[in-house]
């Protein structure tokens, strides 16, 4: 089978579109790793990368007459970062200080999300729509040099986005702070028996907003790198990408490897459940285009009830810290 011939274009196809759907799933689900890590569930993902994605693209929106490329979207990606923090910070609050129920306040970020990004876009927009419209200057056809490798380049550097690299590079500095750093052994250790970390002298509640703080940031840069390669506007919603997310942070074991696997199990669910009318085998199968939509809903059943009575959250995930508990 050679790169042009037999099944190798459609084997590139879905490999390029599989990291459109798996990167920022990846991303999300690693920014849910460090707050649960830190023992605080963060079920407002879903609501983080709507408000991302839309101060981001509202940045690109307006920018994007006078910039391009690159640039511009570096710039959004750190719009997407500061405003994911920005949005958590409630959550945060609610759940650190007041000690409040931690899904409850999750729910009301996901809750306000949208709402506060279609009043802002209607508000600020001269046609007052909800939609953001933005020019997709961003995709790489070829990285130079990179590109031309034989086999390897057309499934990794080509047709793809600095988000793709970007995902990989979260992955690394993720593994390397959790498990080789002061920090991550701080974090980890708030996240099982807060009250022994405290003991040493780490303070719980610094450790914890970190933790929540990381999970806004790359919750909102998972929303841009969502919403950019697959439409050319935004509509106050990532089709529930936060909580498929959540879905791959269990699956993952709240580890970054493996979470980096669920969500190219995920992604390529999805890219089948979106991309099935490219691939001639399942093109030509008598099964409905709703069937195939349903795809990574389903296989998130089914692999959240095959790996559920194994699955070992942190210990104090989720439940309120007391200095003088326990």
């Amino acid at each position: 089978m050679t790169e042009s011939t037999g099944a190798w274009p459609v084997i590139v196809f879905l490999v390029q579109q599989m990291w459109y759907f798996s990167i920022p799933l990846l991303i999300v689900a690693l920014g849910g790793m460090f707050s649960e890590r830190a023992g605080v569930i963060n079920i407002a993902l879903e609501g983080i990368m709507v408000i991302g994605a839309f101060s981001s693209l509202f940045l690109i929106n307006r920018l994007q007459n006078t910039m391009s490329g690159q640039g511009l979207l570096c710039l959004a990606l750190l719009m997407a970062a500061g405003s994911g923090m920005l949005f958590t910070l409630p959550h945060a609050y609610a759940s650190i200080n007041l000690r409040s129920d931690q899904t409850i306040s999750g729910t009301a970020l996901n809750m306000a999300a949208p709402a506060i990004a279609i009043y802002v876009a209607r508000t600020f927009q001269d046609n007052h729509v909800q939609q953001i419209q933005f020019k997709n200057t961003f995709r790489l056809a070829s990285v130079p040099i990179l590109g031309d490798i034989p086999f390897i380049g057309p499934l990794l550097f080509k047709n793809t986005y600095i988000t793709t690299f970007l995902g990989f590079a979260i992955l690394i500095i993720a593994a390397v702070a959790l498990y080789k750093t002061k920090f991550g052994l701080r974090l980890r250790a708030c996240g099982e028996h807060p009250q022994a970390a405290d003991s040493v002298g780490v303070n719980v509640y610094h450790i914890r907003y970190a933790g929540v703080l990381i999970s806004g940031a790359l919750a909102g840069i998972g929303g841009l790198v969502f919403v950019i390669p697959t439409s050319t506007d935004f509509n106050a919603t990532v089709s529930g990408y936060g909580f498929l997310a959540l879905a791959v942070l269990i699956f993952g074991q709240w580890r970054p490897v493996r979470v980096f696997l669920a969500a190219l199990f995920f992604g390529l669910m999805k890219t089948i459940a979106s991309a099935y009318s490219g691939v001639p085998v399942l093109k030509s199968l008598p099964i409905p285009s709703d069937i195939y939509k349903m795809i990574p809903y389903i296989t998130t059943l089914i692999a959240l009830a095959l790996t559920s009575k194994h699955s070992q959250a942190p210990r104090a995930s989720g439940v309120p810290y007391y200095q003088s508990g326990r």
